[in-house]
């Protein structure tokens, strides 16, 4: 079931559920020795579950609970991080615009994502200029 999760996981967050796609954009992420291709192959078929240290990079990349991810079930004990500041300061045209960005199918979402990636690479944060 952890491979449904998985997969599941992966298409709402815009991602192809392929090994391919998986091993590249995790390790993008993971700050440890990179992953191989057939151990997201194993993680996809339902054969192998990351351990607790990757299964963690998954769900804040994937943006879901790490508990849901591994077991499937809610749980009514959560540790949470604390809330970034942008969630507590986000505008009501930020916050429309992310809602408009959930509603669309994951592979828009993918495309609005790469685009807002694009112009990230050319302008980074923490240039100095907010307009």
């Amino acid at each position: 079931m952890f491979a449904e999760r998985l997969k599941a996981a992966l298409e709402a967050a815009g991602y192809e559920a392929r090994p391919s796609v998986l091993e590249r954009e995790f390790n993008l992420r993971y700050w440890g020795k990179p992953i191989t291709f057939q151990a997201v192959r194993r993680w996809l078929r339902g054969d192998s579950i990351p351990s607790q240290d990757k299964l963690q990079v998954l769900a804040r990349w994937l943006l879901v609970d790490p508990h849901h991810l591994r077991y499937g079930a809610s749980t009514a004990y959560t540790v949470s991080e604390p809330s970034p500041s942008w969630d507590v300061s986000s505008t009501n045209e930020e916050r429309q615009l992310l809602s408009l960005y959930r509603e669309l199918p994951a592979a828009q979402r993918k495309v609005v994502r790469e685009i807002i990636e694009t112009f990230a690479k050319v302008h980074p944060p923490g240039n100095g200029r907010n307009d």
